[in-house]
């Protein structure tokens, strides 16, 4: 079993940056892929990046490609979303999720069995 927390979530201007993190516990870290999906209201949760469980594979959403990274650190046990140029749009819980496979970053709901609470990400324009 794995536990995510997720944090760096809060309110910043429409073009300015945040860095979401994610701790894992429980079962070795190093051997998930790791995915960041998010939530606006009134929406669907939606796949935004995800990493395989060396790093060196990752998948994003055309919506945030070129703007956010994905990236790990397995020996803090840490996933980490570094988003820029942030738009209202990007208004959401994000969460984090595990998926125990590891070797491809997935895009899908269903193919992660671990999930955070989520962390609210608030773009003002």
């Amino acid at each position: 079993q794995v536990q995510l927390v997720e944090s760096g979530g809060g309110l910043v201007q429409a073009g300015g940056s945040l860095r979401l993190s994610c701790a894992a516990s429980g079962r070795p870290f190093s051997s998930y892929a790791m995915g960041w999906f998010r939530q606006a209201p009134g929406k669907e949760r939606e796949f935004v990046a995800a990493i395989n469980w060396s790093g060196g594979s990752t998948y994003y959403a055309d919506s945030v490609k070129g703007r956010f990274t994905i990236s790990r650190d397995n020996a803090k046990n840490t996933v980490y979303l570094q988003m820029n140029s942030l738009k209202p749009e990007d208004t959401a819980v994000y969460f984090c999720a595990a998926d125990q496979t590891g070797a491809l970053p997935r895009t899908i709901e269903i193919e992660y069995e671990h999930w955070g609470q989520g962390t609210q990400v608030t773009v003002s324009s």
